[in-house]
């Protein structure tokens, strides 16, 4: 039996299951490497921001992937993911993306999302950060 210390959801039954596909924490044991994201905004190479927050979701959570990969990190190392959208209308399509981007992840990551005022540009409706951890190969 493997004894080794591992990542883990924390959703405990005496707290009021996820809204949606998150957990309501992440232990992450000690010795484990880190990686964190900058909030990224909807914004492609090309300097093209598309008007839909959910393509704009997209945008962001394509940018974490290469930011994930530069450190050899994955989605499935996601442990929290923070993300704001200017206005509850946006709140769907922020959660589609993010719901594709978590699908098939063994071990969902804590999340929160917050409505903001605004961004540095009136064209950004979403904006998201990520926190990764991976312990070490045996």
């Amino acid at each position: 039996m493997d004894h080794r210390p591992r990542l883990s959801a924390l959703t405990p039954v005496s707290v009021r299951k996820p809204f949606a596909g998150y957990s309501h924490g992440t232990h992450v044991p000690a010795g484990a490497e880190w990686v964190f994201t900058s909030g990224q905004l909807g914004i492609d190479p090309d300097d093209v921001i598309p008007p839909e927050a959910e393509a704009q979701a997209d945008i962001c959570f394509a940018s974490i992937d290469a930011i994930l990969a530069e450190a050899g990190f994955g989605r499935g190392d996601a442990v929290r993911l923070n993300a704001f959208v200017t206005d509850r209308a946006h709140m769907a399509g922020y959660m589609a993306a993010r719901d594709r981007w978590c699908a098939g992840m063994a071990r969902l990551p804590a999340s929160t999302l917050v409505i903001v005022s605004g961004f540095t540009r009136p064209e950004f409706k979403v904006e998201v950060e990520v926190a990764a951890a991976r312990l070490p190969s045996p």
